[in-house]
């Protein structure tokens, strides 16, 4: 008979924690803005954030919608491309040994460096703005995905050239399964960099009317000594850094929970 994964009280406490801490940080903050008059164009007390939050919900969730529409399709294609990127590695050593330095080299690069170059040859803003999330995002898929296809069993590599399977079918029957939890690890952090890279390009672009993101909202806020909206909407942006982390645990969960010791729970 299988065992529960785990008890009740554990999941509780899993949650309730770091619940807990945050309530008693915004609790003191609360407590220390108020007893010291702190004024809120220096630091807002939480409950003004709150409330700007509300107020200008109409002005900062376009924004966010803006901010997180090139943050998914920057991590859209930096999945597509390096996860292909890193099949044609594994096909070729001379093409990654040629290649793979350039992506390092990439990465290592800070992107407010390149993002001036991007925006000023590429037309159209947004699909600059895009390039840039991805030249933040793409390395982690590259990398995780390229060492999970050749961290495969040597037995059963072993047992698949005794089976004469051709080199198609220990791709995909052996490679792509062993690299699978590599390629999530890279995911989730691409994620995060996928926002963190629209959020900067969107600082150096400097776009504001319609089409402006939460970084502009945060650059006319700071211009405006607006600080409680510069707050909310930094809020905005890591909740949002959580919902996608959050997500691409799920998404990595439902794919290996059957079958991956990473995320099988300990008593199945």
């Amino acid at each position: 008979m299988n065992q529960p994964s785990e008890d009740l009280p554990s999941r509780a406490l899993r949650f309730a924690a770091p619940l807990l801490v945050a309530v008693l940080v915004l609790a003191a903050w609360q407590v220390l803005v108020t007893a010291y008059h702190v004024p809120a164009y220096l630091v807002p007390s939480p409950l003004v954030v709150l409330q700007t939050l509300v107020a200008d919900r109409g002005l900062l969730f376009d924004s966010l919608r803006v901010t997180l529409t090139i943050a998914l399709t920057a991590l859209l294609i930096s999945v597509v491309v390096g996860a292909l990127v890193a099949l044609l590695f594994v096909r070729s050593r001379w093409i990654e040994m040629s290649l793979f330095p350039y992506a390092v080299i990439l990465q290592v690069t800070p992107i407010v460096a390149i993002a001036p170059l991007i925006i000023i040859w590429v037309k159209d803003i947004q699909v600059a703005l895009v390039l840039c999330a991805v030249v933040v995002a793409i390395f982690p898929i590259i990398s995780n995905t390229t060492l999970g296809l050749r961290s495969v069993d040597t037995g059963l590599l072993d047992l698949f050239r005794m089976c004469r399977a051709s080199r198609w079918q220990v791709m995909w029957r052996l490679r792509v399964p062993s690299a699978l939890p590599y390629f999530f690890g890279g995911l989730r952090i691409a994620s995060g960099l996928a926002l963190i890279g629209a959020v900067v390009a969107e600082f150096v672009a400097g776009t504001g009317g319609q089409g402006a993101g939460l970084a502009y909202q945060i650059l006319l806020a700071g211009i405006q000594l607006n600080i409680p909206r510069l707050f909310a909407a930094l809020l905005l942006i890591t909740l949002a850094g959580v919902a996608l982390f959050g997500a691409t645990v799920w998404v990595s969960r439902l794919a290996l929970s059957r079958w991956h010791e990473s995320e099988i729970a300990p008593g199945r």
